[in-house]
């Protein structure tokens, strides 16, 4: 099996493959498609990560010293 890598556009009409990919496949072949997208929640899952650390030492009070030593 081989494998070629590169990247493509979603449209509405569906995915447009590169040219130069398109000559090298044999036509009417069957072939093993994976797609991989970037997720737009990453800057979001690092703000939710901040927060929730900031949230975590906003609530840690002197009194809760006692439990560094357990």
């Amino acid at each position: 099996m081989k494998a070629y890598e590169s990247s493509a556009k979603v449209t509405s009409e569906g995915i447009k493959i590169p040219d130069w990919l398109l000559e090298i496949l044999p036509s009417n072949q069957e072939v093993k498609v994976i797609i991989l997208v970037n997720e737009q929640t990453d800057s979001s899952q690092a703000d939710w990560s901040k927060l929730t650390a900031e949230q975590f030492f906003a609530g840690y009070e002197q009194s809760d010293i006692i439990y560094n030593s357990i």
